[in-house]
């Protein structure tokens, strides 16, 4: 399908500041595993599309995603996480991440991945661990429940076995090396009093370091982050602060720019480009487009400025 035609000079913009960057920082939400095939938990319909035995008992992604059922029903808890594990495993990352990768490739910092996401697809897609911040954690990792003080550990080689129809876990559930108690995946869950954020602090140290040392043109690439849960969002506007900076927010629903950003829906793309270069403040492009769909477009001007 043919993109509008009035998103030409934002797409322009956008594929210009990844040509000109020295550094890519992609931010990206829930929008940009979507298209791999991974479940849409917006709104109640759309997780219990993807669990249907949840609806039936009345529960919906916020309620479920809690540490309370790990200690009231584990079997339920692990039931949904060992169901994701299981998947997240199994997803094959779309053509988008290897185009991240590659853009980012030849450029003098490099890439780094902030995500919400929990999934670890941008590792699977070939990004080094070490350039991934996962401020929400990671399903492939897990912490004792009752946080005896055993370190965080690598999920691999853990099966958990689910019935597909009530969605519950059989046992015996993943367990604590330490204290040999019940453990949970590391990830920031509703009402969390107990989350183990140590690996998750270590990344966001990494990136902060990374960042301070980026002089250079940077690109904020903000893929597929609402505003139910901001906290990409609010980083990426955080990130571009400073000149040489510029934002490329893509969200098919939620495309609007925060306070302080130009608009290229009301600038001309001369007057866009010398914001980017030149002013204090920081500039902004909004893309009302799904994330493959974006990065796709933004590589065929890439692709057509090389011949």
């Amino acid at each position: 399908m043919a993109l509008d035609p009035s998103l030409d000079p934002a797409l322009d913009l956008a594929a210009r500041a990844v040509e000109e960057a020295e550094a890519t920082l992609v931010t990206a939400g829930a929008g940009m595993g979507v298209v791999s095939g991974l479940p849409d938990f917006r709104g109640p319909e759309g997780f219990w599309r993807a669990y249907p035995a949840f609806r039936d008992l009345g529960l919906r992604f916020e309620q479920l995603a809690s540490p309370h059922w790990f200690f009231r029903d584990p079997a339920l808890a692990w039931g949904f996480y060992g169901h994701r594990l299981g998947l997240y495993r199994e997803t094959v990352p779309h053509e988008g991440f290897g185009t991240l990768l590659r853009w980012a490739s030849g450029t003098r910092h490099g890439a780094f991945v902030f995500t919400s996401n929990v999934d670890g697809q941008f590792q699977k897609a070939g990004f080094p661990d070490g350039r991934v911040a996962e401020c929400h954690g990671s399903i492939h990792h897990l912490q004792c429940l009752r946080g005896c003080g055993e370190p965080i550990r690598s999920a691999d080689g853990v099966v958990v076995e689910v019935d597909a129809a009530s969605c519950r876990a059989r046992e015996p559930f993943p367990t604590c090396p330490g204290c040999r108690g019940l453990a949970r995946p590391n990830i920031l869950l509703f009402g969390d009093l107990g989350w183990d954020d140590a690996r998750t602090s270590a990344q966001m140290e990494t990136l902060g370091d990374w960042l301070d040392g980026v002089t250079g043109p940077l690109v904020v690439l903000e893929l597929g982050a609402g505003t139910s849960v901001p906290s990409v969002r609010t980083f990426s506007e955080r990130a571009v602060q400073g000149t040489r900076r510029t934002l490329v927010r893509i969200n098919p629903r939620e495309p609007e720019l925060g306070r302080g950003f130009g608009s290229p829906a009301s600038d001309s793309l001369e007057h866009l480009l010398s914001t980017s270069r030149h002013a204090a403040r920081p500039s902004g492009i909004s893309l009302p487009l799904g994330a493959l769909e974006a990065i796709r477009a933004i590589d065929a001007r890439l692709a057509a400025g090389r011949r």
